[in-house]
């Protein structure tokens, strides 16, 4: 049977990316109640539901989002050819989502460089810690810190650097007189996000048996993270970004042993490249990353 309610697929798509019924009648200019019409007769439609209506929020069913993720590409491509054939540009505006750690201490000094090249690309840094759906954070490209083992979009290696264990004075002073094997297991760990294999993967590397205990902290925001291995909350993995305060004495290398395969990587749906505006902006970070790797080596 024929699809036909190619209009409440829209609607469908701007609720999907705020999971908001408030906030997409909000975009689209029209009532909660349009909003709801629409989507009830969408899934009238389809045969099954696209949304799970919970207390004070929903979210995307199974099949709601395998549609959503089909939806997405063939809207940004229709959105693309009428800005094409209005003439307006609209591939010039770009999202591009990292961390303020990152946009702070390697992105922003270089970043005059691109926006006096490319005037016309209208460039949005969204603060962004968790990237976990892009398209749902209105994203079109992110810049993620791990090693790369991401499946639900697009990879590509950016900048490599790899992570190693830092400390504050005091900690540091307890290393250097019991050595860090001593000490390491007394120590809470910080993490970066649940479920995080990053000191898994160290202490594999420097042949330490790997024990979390209740004591270790997640704390998502890298510039927080830093401050509270300097506060001597603990210890945690960080690379050469921190070489401000490894220079200054606020923070200390513990180890030499490093996760080389660690690093910072972009990220974007299959068909983002097509934007020209996002191509630009990726072969310009893709060269500054190639020229910082360069410098480093003299």
């Amino acid at each position: 049977m024929r699809f036909r309610s190619y209009d409440s697929l829209r609607v469908f798509d701007v609720v999907a990316r705020h999971l908001s019924f408030t906030a997409a009648a909000e975009e689209l200019n029209l009532s909660k109640g349009a909003i709801s019409y629409q989507i009830a007769r969408l899934e009238e439609e389809l045969g099954f539901a696209v949304f799970v209506r919970e207390h004070r929020s929903i979210a995307l069913t199974d099949r709601g989002q395998r549609l959503w993720r089909a939806a997405q590409p063939a809207f940004r491509g229709l959105e693309r050819e009428i800005a094409e054939l209005r003439g307006v540009g609209g591939d010039a505006r770009i999202t591009v989502g990292l961390s303020t750690y990152f946009a702070s201490r390697w992105l922003s000094p270089r970043l005059m460089t691109f926006i006096a090249a490319r005037p016309g690309v209208a460039l949005r840094l969204q603060p962004a810690i968790d990237l976990i759906d892009l398209a749902q954070q209105g994203i079109d490209m992110a810049i993620r810190w791990g090693k790369g083992q991401w499946g639900d979009c697009q990879i590509e290696p950016l900048l490599s650097c790899p992570a190693f264990p830092t400390a504050g004075a005091a900690i540091q002073a307890r290393v250097a007189a019991r050595g860090l094997a001593a000490v390491l297991p007394e120590l809470p760990l910080l993490h970066d996000r649940d479920r995080s294999e990053a000191w898994q993967d160290w202490h594999r590397a420097a042949g330490l048996l790997y024990r979390p205990t209740r004591d270790d902290l997640v704390i998502p925001d890298p510039n927080v993270r830093v401050q509270a291995v300097i506060d001597g909350q603990g210890v945690a993995l960080n690379d050469k970004l921190v070489e401000d305060e490894l220079a200054g004495g606020r923070l200390f290398r513990v180890s030499e042993v490093a996760l080389d395969d660690y690093g910072y990587f972009l990220a974007y749906p299959a068909d983002a490249l097509d934007n020209p505006a996002l191509r630009a902006f990726r072969d310009w970070l893709l060269e500054e990353a190639q020229g910082a790797i360069v410098a480093s080596s003299y």
